[in-house]
């Protein structure tokens, strides 16, 4: 999934939050629905314009996301 096609940051949208690309719905949301439990079909009877790629996209960017994320111990 290449979920650059899908996925744009945006400085005027959402000040910045990664969002499906033409909508205002954040990456962020998308995943938070499916934490809740929301299905696929669920957030796409609700969000009529998005579709299942997109909500795949949202999930490969999040991976992505944590993949490349590195931790780092501070001293106290």
């Amino acid at each position: 999934m290449n979920w650059q096609e899908r996925i744009i940051i945006d400085p005027d949208i959402l000040v910045g939050k990664p969002v499906i690309k033409g909508t205002r719905l954040s990456v962020e949301f998308i995943l938070d629905l499916l934490a809740q439990s929301w299905s696929e079909n669920e957030i796409i009877e609700n969000y009529p314009g998005i579709t299942p790629e997109d909500i795949k996209a949202c999930l490969s960017y999040a991976r992505n996301a944590l993949k490349n994320e590195r931790v780092y111990p501070l001293k106290a």
